[in-house]
């Protein structure tokens, strides 16, 4: 029997935001989530199939919140887990994964070759978890927009960050299954972590050489296949902001809603901010607060003095 590791978790109304868009804007607060953001979605949701096929201990390669998610349901489901992070890893996140009770293997300047090493350690025992490229999370983040569906909210537009696209493509999942063909998407990230913004520009998957941006939640080089197959959808908008953009909504967030997200969540709050004109003559728009572990009030502080 699957055992459902995430909550259902907030929807409220941001109504001095929708004041300023004229639209009512609507916050699905994921930040609220048991391992700090949506990751738990997909990542229990996969833990309870493999485990049903035989699966015993795991091993996952991450920057943060899918290796907290990991090892919060391998406490929940009582499965030895191991996180590899990158050298970029700050201390506030892997002290988070050690928390819960699993191996934190520290490998790799990236989350690139921080996944080689994790794939070189798999076994028939010992079962890989990829962050965001697998069917089973993408079913797991589309329990998102089921809940949405559920309070009776039929979006217009659904704003969220993109690192590799497992939450845009469980976005996207959620939207089909739910009828909801006429909801578009704004698919954001910063300059240095724009894999899915290249991809879409230059009609093909796109590897990065570096990730430079404050956001290393979004640092995946290459987006996953189905992600770079959404570019060719209209309904799904890709959206470029800066680093000083979603450090600036992360405050503006934290002061409006007294809850700290990091960069990569402040990308999807930072077009709402800013008041886009992507979102003229919207009535309902939805924005997924992804959460994040990895960033502390010292970091944003710091950034703020630094800005003055």
């Amino acid at each position: 029997m699957n055992k459902q590791l995430h909550i259902n978790s907030p929807l409220i109304e941001a109504l001095s935001i929708g004041k300023k868009l004229k639209a009512r804007v609507w916050l699905k607060m994921e930040s609220s989530q048991p391992s700090g953001s949506f990751k738990i979605r997909g990542i229990g949701y996969a833990f309870n199939k493999f485990i049903q096929d035989g699966a015993k201990e795991f091993i996952i390669a991450s920057g943060g919140n899918a290796g907290y998610a990991a090892a919060y349901a391998g406490r929940k489901l009582k499965v030895p887990v191991s996180v590899v992070v990158p050298e970029t890893t700050k201390k506030i996140a892997k002290d988070l994964i050690k928390s819960e009770g699993a191996k934190v293997i520290v490998s790799g300047k990236s989350w690139d070759e921080s996944h080689s090493f994790a794939l070189s350690h798999t076994s028939s025992s010992l079962k890989y978890i990829h962050p965001f490229d697998d069917p089973l999370l993408w079913e797991g983040h589309s329990t998102i927009i089921d809940e949405i569906y559920h309070a009776g909210l039929k979006p217009d537009m659904v704003v969220l960050s993109v690192g590799g696209g497992g939450l845009l493509c469980g976005i996207a999942e959620g939207l089909r299954k739910n009828n909801f063909f006429k909801t578009k998407i704004l698919a954001v990230e910063t300059h240095g972590a724009d894999s899915f913004f290249r991809a879409k520009k230059m009609k093909k998957l796109v590897t990065l050489d570096k990730i430079s941006s404050i956001a290393t939640s979004l640092g995946a080089k290459t987006v996953a296949k189905k992600a770079f197959d959404l570019t060719k959808d209209k309904s799904v908008i890709s959206h470029l902001i800066s680093d000083h953009d979603a450090l600036e909504a992360t405050d503006l967030f934290l002061k409006d809603h007294r809850t700290l997200v990091e960069p990569a969540c402040g990308a999807s709050l930072s077009p709402v901010y800013k008041n886009s004109n992507i979102f003229e003559g919207l009535k309902n728009i939805l924005i997924i607060v992804c959460g994040g572990v990895g960033f502390s009030i010292d970091q944003l502080n710091e950034w703020k003095n630094s800005n003055q």
